[in-house]
């Protein structure tokens, strides 16, 4: 019998749960660890932080449908992985927290033959002085973000429903931030509000961004087909924030945030501040802070985990300037080569280097988005480590022939402004490949048969669709394995 354990319950984590109760039969034991009970399915938050839908919208228990698929579930955080064991046992052991209101705080250990870290980021929102829900900004990075979001955004409504004039600010909160593609749909949804309610004149709307060009999404911009022409994104996307009133900073790091004010440092060495009644704004992303130890107990976090929390896998994470790089160095198993029975798909894992260029001001600040890994990528990577898994178990294999690298793999990106069958639109936009590939491609850097954008009330379609869509697969509803990652 082999015991599998998944720390995370997102995209990445759950989909590969699923996909391992799937293949593998009952005498295997899959478990999940993970902090909260719910799966929530973030692309939604969007709407939840306008209110066009409810927390419950975007979520569901997990525990009854791990039940019905016979996986042990556990409502906790990992802290501690023992990949050679601990003291007199050689089992691998992960150490958990436990979060649950009857066991809140305990501690215990899993023994595991196999360890999917899809513990995906932190949000470091004290990586930026006053950042953050319970201080200056908001966040809708969670459902419960997004719907505290949507009760301060209520007060704005109603102070430009009395005439006041209300100053809105959307973007990256942090020099590093990634996640740009989600501060955008909401600015562009909050922009949308606004006009529909007849408030247009009320708001003074700016997104500020860490991004060298608007449009960057962390992954270096793109060149997109649309109408039948070849733009960049950097003009898409400048080109629908100016039609929804929004003024722009780009090249700039948040380095604090005060009531009211948000101070940021840009890439020529400028410092500036915007003032504000309301922000939302995504913080910087790190590893959830799992430390590991040998049987001993001495500390070999550096041989699982990329200084920034982030666990090493299946990349080249060697030293070399950054036009050196190509996408053979971006991970295909996500497989930790100090311990192979070690996993991270997702955000988890880290990544070998920058997609878009890293820059620096004169001060030595970096300014640069960092690489985006959410959505259909995680989705994609959770499932393949699964599958990996599944063939070591079942048929010994030591050669993993399930890949997904970012660098051979597709990504669509619906970004909605608006809500309704009848008055939404959304800009869509896909990519081939999500990192770059100059060799291959050398006038673009990607395949522009596959990399386009549009903006209409269809894309607005396909995105609520998808809402649904997911949900049915992830609660487990008749044939979800066959709807895509």
């Amino acid at each position: 019998m082999s015991k599998v354990v998944v720390l995370g319950a997102g995209i990445a984590g759950h989909t590969a749960a699923a996909h391992l109760r799937r293949k593998l039969s009952g005498k295997h034991e899959v478990i999940v660890v993970s902090p909260s009970r719910y799966y929530q399915w973030i692309p939604s938050n969007i709407w939840v932080g306008i209110g066009k839908m409810t927390i419950d919208q975007v979520r569901f228990d997990l525990r009854p449908l791990y039940k019905r698929w016979g996986i042990r579930f556990e409502q906790a955080r990992a802290t501690a992985l023992y990949p050679e064991g601990h003291g007199s046992g050689n089992l691998p052991l992960v150490e958990i927290e436990h979060t649950d209101h009857d066991h809140k705080g305990e501690r215990t250990f899993i023994e595991y033959d196999y360890l999917v870290n899809a513990s995906g980021p932190r949000l470091d929102f004290e990586a930026t002085e006053g950042l953050g829900p319970g201080k200056y900004t908001y966040s809708v990075c969670s459902c419960d973000h997004a719907a505290e979001t949507w009760e301060a955004l209520k007060l704005c409504f109603e102070r430009m429903g009395r005439g006041e004039k209300v100053r809105l600010l959307f973007g990256t909160g942090h020099p590093t931030a990634t996640c740009q593609g989600a501060a955008f749909e909401y600015a562009l949804n909050v922009a949308n509000e606004i006009r529909v309610r007849g408030l247009a004149d009320k708001a003074e709307m700016t997104w500020i961004t860490n991004e060298y060009e608007i449009g960057d999404f962390g992954m270096g911009g793109a060149f997109i087909k649309r109408g039948g022409y070849v733009t960049s994104t950097k003009i898409f996307s400048e080109s629908v924030l100016a039609e929804y009133g929004i003024n722009w900073i780009k090249r700039a790091g948040i380095t604090r945030i005060e009531k009211g004010t948000a101070h940021y440092e840009t890439l020529d060495g400028t410092t500036g501040k915007v003032l504000f009644d309301f922000a939302m704004l995504i913080p910087a992303f790190s590893g959830t802070g799992i430390k590991a130890f040998d049987q001993q107990g001495a500390d070999i976090s550096e041989r699982l985990f990329a200084p920034n929390g982030f666990m090493k896998v299946d990349a080249d994470y060697s030293i070399k300037p950054f036009e050196e790089w190509s996408v053979a160095d971006w991970p295909s198993v996500y497989q930790n080569q100090a311990y192979k029975n070690h996993f991270a798909p997702g955000i988890a894992f880290a990544p070998p280097h920058q997609i878009s260029k890293p820059m620096k001001s004169p001060g030595g600040m970096l300014i640069t988005p960092a690489p985006p890994r959410t959505g259909m990528p995680s989705g994609v990577a959770g499932k393949i480590v699964a599958m990996n898994i599944v063939d070591i178990i079942n048929k010994g294999k030591t050669e993993l022939k399930h890949k997904a690298s970012m660098g051979r793999m597709g990504a669509a990106c619906i970004v909605s402004a608006g809500f309704g069958l009848l008055k939404g639109q959304a800009a869509t936009m896909t990519v081939f490949p999500i990192v770059p590939d100059w060799e291959k491609y050398p006038q673009w850097g990607r395949d522009l048969s596959y990399t386009v954008g549009e903006i209409g009330l269809a894309g607005h379609w396909i995105k609520l669709l998808l809402h649904y869509l997911f949900l049915h697969k992830a609660k487990g509803y008749p044939f979800w394995w066959l709807l895509p990652e």
